[in-house]
């Protein structure tokens, strides 16, 4: 396949942004940025833009929030990278697409790769560019970049080296020409959006789990009734008879097996402080645990 000059960008949040930077750095033609509507974050009234769109402003790049502005752009290609909506058949039938995927597919398909990844303990994970098809990630690969996880790396963290990975990825790629794809193989798993309610500390289950849970991002417990955010913790050593899952022993936690050792928090109503702080003010009483 000639390599593609004119491309359609589509995507929203702050990982998709270095992919659109290194595209247009690397030369290509960007015709037409599409992004998801504005929206209000946080508590002013103002209409915020994504990420992307403002990246795409600020490269004097044109933008639209209509994916059907896709079929009248005069590209060559359409590239996807965390767009969060998706693209319907008409569209696909217009255009051809490349997704840029942050797992090993068909591993963790879906909205929360990065997430799932750690939440699941995996040693290794990567990023793919795949082709676009109408079902969820299916589509035959171009080629993919391994990236083994840190033990005690954040999603954060592991986010954007697969970001730094995918865009080389996808500029080499698409400079070199896209060649014939291939199709997936292996069992597939599905990374589904993570809510609220799956970052809850359960201090029954085993320390390496919740470390798990507190590197994806938050994570929160309770004491005394009030929501406690854990926002950084490390794993801690026991003593040989195991207290109650939730017990509180200085700033560190018992749990099913093992133990967490509270680094930082957020105490519901305040801002972020160092454990010891939480501590000191909050003043655990002999017997007080989280959770409960």
């Amino acid at each position: 396949m000639t390599p593609p000059r004119r491309l359609v960008y589509l995507g929203s949040p702050a990982a998709a942004v270095r992919p659109l930077r290194t595209l247009v750095e690397a030369g290509f033609e960007i015709v037409l940025v599409v992004s998801q509507p504005d929206r209000k974050r946080g508590r002013g009234a103002a209409l915020t833009p994504t990420p992307v769109k403002a990246a795409a402003l600020e490269l004097g790049l044109p933008v639209s929030e209509r994916v059907d502005d896709v079929t009248q752009a005069g590209a060559d290609l359409g590239v996807v990278v965390a767009y969060g909506r998706l693209v319907r058949p008409h569209v696909l039938a217009a255009l051809d697409f490349v997704n840029l995927h942050f797992s090993l597919l068909p591993r963790w398909r879906g909205a929360a790769p990065v997430e799932r990844a750690i939440f699941a303990g995996d040693h290794e994970t990567g990023v793919c560019l795949m082709g676009l098809e109408e079902g969820l990630d299916t589509g035959p690969v171009y080629g993919c970049e391994h990236l083994a996880i840190g033990p005690h790396e954040s999603a954060d963290e592991l986010r954007s080296r697969l970001v730094a990975a995918g865009s080389d990825l996808l500029v080499r790629t698409l400079t070199e020409g896209l060649g014939e794809p291939v199709a997936q193989e292996g069992e597939a798993t599905y990374a589904a959006k993570l809510e609220a309610s799956d970052l809850k500390l359960d201090w029954d289950r085993s320390a390496i789990e919740l470390y798990r849970m507190v590197r994806v991002g938050g994570a929160w417990t309770t004491f005394r009734g009030r929501r406690l955010k854990v926002l950084q913790a490390r794993l801690s050593e026991v003593e040989a008879d195991q207290p109650t899952p939730g017990t509180i022993v200085g700033t560190t936690v018992a749990a099913g097996e093992g133990a967490l050792e509270l680094v930082e928090v957020q105490p519901e109503g305040k801002a972020a402080q160092p454990a010891t702080a939480w501590r000191n003010g909050a003043r655990p009483a002999p017997g007080d645990a989280l959770g409960g």
